[in-house]
């Protein structure tokens, strides 16, 4: 089957591998002139199974005002007249119920620890590199109360056998060394041991170049212009370099997906959440974190690859606004300065912003859309690195006529309906 994925970034790249390996004539299109260059360019670095948990959950309306008057708040908003917002926001706030909350994570959990294990498998075939470690989580929590709360996590990983650790700051200290200096500013954590982290723009590219080598076309530097629909089927798309078409189509476009939705008369709830990172030069390797800690107070993840610090974090809900804003700079350099104090050069960090592919329930939508050959493996979240090898190789066995490993029926369209 010739099959044409639109998005060249994680997403798009893994499915556009596991498509090839099944067999497939695959080429994908985007519009960078390489792969991983928006939102999977400098992402937190994190593949955590276990920590993957839906953004709508109890409490989430009341914490949201602290954080929005938080000196280092991890939540911005920038209301703008976008009914899409609108409708996101209300659609999110009705899923901060226990139940709801429960459900979706429910749903998460074992596509993300799928996807960690395929990667791993995928690892052990091919030797992709990519300042990969396998040292796990460690969640960090600064108030007594941020560790009394956990325990709807933890009945979750307990449901789905996810390794876990809490952990008193002697343990934490244990895990992560280089918080032995700041002992006194956190109480405790939870340390998911299976978890991993690596760089996944050198991830993204490298398995393009193996993809490649496997008979996958890339063509970047392509704009999407058009997707024609007839009879309840895509019949192909125009570009900047001129029209295509296939048997098959996929919609990996992250936060543009929704837009190229509506434009063929299809609504997914999906909206762009930006992101922040700064990435800092490692000066002091002893004070550095070993692995990723979770900043549960920011909201930030601090993440080791190889020879440098990635800091990724807050929540801005602005629309497809890409503009690098300095406030929000200012909270990432003081979470990994007041964790991991003369670590890194913050002052020759390097700034970056990406959009993600939010849904209002938390779980991605993979699956086949309301037309018979437009295929879907978008709406990842902050967890498309996480998630992306488990999303490309269920949605390559559903296109195949394959059962997947595991059952995916519950992370397709429909459940919007």
């Amino acid at each position: 089957m010739k099959v044409l994925v639109l998005g060249g970034g994680v997403i798009g790249v893994t499915t556009a591998y596991f498509l090839a390996e099944a067999g497939h004539e695959v080429t994908v299109i985007d519009r960078q002139q390489g792969p991983a260059l928006e939102t999977s360019f400098a992402n937190a670095g994190e593949v955590s199974p276990g920590y993957s948990s839906p953004w709508a959950g109890p409490g989430v309306p009341v914490k949201a005002v602290k954080w929005l008057l938080m000196k280092y708040g991890p939540l911005v908003v920038r209301p703008a007249f976008d009914p899409h917002m609108w409708s996101w926001l209300i659609r999110m706030l009705r899923n901060c119920t226990e139940a709801r909350y429960a459900r979706n994570k429910a749903r998460m959990v074992p596509i993300a620890e799928y996807s960690r294990d395929t990667l791993k498998a995928l690892r052990s075939s091919t030797n992709i590199a990519y300042d990969e470690r396998t040292k796990g989580t460690l969640q960090l929590f600064r108030t007594q109360k941020q560790l009394d709360g956990i325990g709807g996590d933890v009945e979750i990983l307990k449901q789905y056998g996810v390794p876990f650790e809490v952990l008193d700051p002697d343990g934490c200290i244990a895990a992560e060394p280089g918080l032995g200096a700041v002992r006194d500013k956190f109480v405790g954590g939870l340390r998911l041991p299976g978890d991993e982290t690596g760089d996944c723009q050198m991830f993204t590219t490298r398995l393009a170049e193996i993809a490649t080598a496997g008979g996958v076309r890339f063509e970047f530097g392509v704009t999407l212009n058009g997707i024609s629909v007839e009879n309840g089927r895509v019949t192909g798309v125009a570009t900047s370099a001129g029209n295509r078409t296939a048997d098959a189509y996929v919609m990996a476009m992250g936060s543009y997906s929704p837009i190229w939705m509506r434009k063929i008369g299809q609504s997914i709830p999906i909206y762009p959440v930006k992101g922040y990172s700064i990435t800092v030069p490692i000066v002091k390797a002893d004070a550095a974190p070993v692995s990723t800690i979770m900043d549960e107070t920011y909201k930030v993840a601090i993440t080791r690859l190889g020879d440098r610090i990635r800091v990724g974090g807050t929540a801005e809900i602005s629309g497809y606004d890409l503009r690098l804003h300095e406030g929000r700079r200012k909270t990432l350099e003081h979470s990994v300065s007041d964790l991991f104090p003369g670590a890194g050069d913050v002052g020759a960090a390097t700034f970056w912003s990406g959009l993600r592919p939010m849904t209002p329930d938390g779980p991605p939508i993979i699956g086949k859309s309301k037309f018979d050959n437009l295929f879907l493996n978008t709406g990842h979240g902050t967890l498309g690195w996480t998630m992306a090898c488990g999303s490309a190789k269920v949605l390559a066995d559903i296109m195949s006529g394959r059962k997947p490993d595991i059952d995916t029926s519950e992370l397709g369209p429909s459940r919007y309906a």
